[in-house]
């Protein structure tokens, strides 16, 4: 079955005008739609117009042209509608020192309109493990009570989409771990999540699909896998019994990145040559393979292969 598209987004552009005739394009047709419960992935490099992006979803800016329709409502025709759809998580923590995180949800809610009767206040400080401190003053609580409070601020109205920037910007290897674990509940409890972050190995661990933006323009689009799949040169290592000597394409793409005496790293091309062809060439070479190992690559060298950076 067909998933539900929730946004949809085409030919959207962004012009900053300066002073006279200067002007910066922020966002270039940027085309692209996120289905309903997946965590889509939306990296790219400093600059290159995420922020953009989630301020016109969230009305902080006004985009020039193009469409967006956030859960069947159109930005332009429906605004509010469009805000109450989203929760966003923003990378600041504006929290009041002096308001306790029931006290911060309950006034976040009314903000939005929702009813004393339609707040479901407990139930989201007990999902993101808050309900121990629910009577707390936030300037009491910990970096990573106060990252969770956010996204429980992001939560009251219940939006079926949560925007999550920078999540983990500046926090330590335990927090992340938790902060994901809250992600993963809130995506198995019908929140679609759309998650920007410069940590491309979490984006390759938690998202589903990814779209890269640089400067403005969306560069890729796919699913987590194919975009691996993408990546043409391999890494091997090999550990000797003695020091050898190559050179540079002796074996078609096969290119010498470090030798070390008795360790040496190749990177090739997977679709010109394949290991066993290298093992045999190596043998030739009168020396005995102790150890190998190999390295796919990541999403980092995807990124920097479409981004230049």
């Amino acid at each position: 079955m067909e998933k539900k598209t929730i946004l949809a987004v085409k030919n959207l552009e962004k012009i900053y005008k300066k002073n006279g005739s200067q002007q910066t394009t922020a966002i270039k047709d940027l085309n692209l739609e996120v289905k309903e419960g997946e965590i889509f992935g939306l990296l790219g490099p400093n600059g290159a117009g995420k922020s953009t992006f989630i301020n016109i979803l969230a009305g902080l800016v006004l985009k020039t042209s193009g469409e967006v329709n956030v859960w069947g409502f159109d930005i332009d025709k429906n605004p509010r509608q469009v805000r109450a759809s989203i929760g966003i998580v923003p990378q600041e923590l504006n929290l009041d020192p002096f308001f306790n995180p029931r006290k911060l949800l309950e006034l976040q809610a009314g903000l939005y309109g929702v009813k004393k009767k339609d707040r479901i206040t407990d139930t989201i400080l007990k999902m993101v493990s808050l309900d121990n401190q629910a009577e707390s003053y936030s300037r009491g609580l910990s970096g990573g009570m106060k990252r969770r409070l956010m996204i429980a601020k992001a939560l009251v109205h219940q939006p079926p989409i949560v925007i999550l920037d920078e999540p983990t910007a500046g926090v330590d290897v335990e927090l992340r771990k938790n902060l994901w674990k809250n992600v993963k509940l809130l995506n198995k409890n019908g929140v679609s999540i759309i998650l920007t972050t410069h940590y491309l190995h979490e984006a390759e661990e938690m998202c589903d699909r990814i779209g890269i933006i640089n400067k403005g323009k969306l560069v890729a689009l796919d699913t987590t896998k194919n975009l691996l799949g993408r990546i043409q040169r391999k890494k091997i290592t090999f550990k000797l019994s003695g020091e050898i000597n190559i050179v540079d394409e002796e074996l078609e793409t096969l290119k010498v990145l470090s030798s070390n005496y008795n360790e040496m790293i190749f990177s090739y091309e997977k679709e010109k040559l394949n290991i066993g062809q290298i093992i045999n060439y190596i043998n030739d070479k009168n020396v005995n393979i102790i150890d190998m190992s190999t390295d796919d690559g990541d999403l980092e060298d995807v990124f920097v292969t479409l981004t230049n950076s």
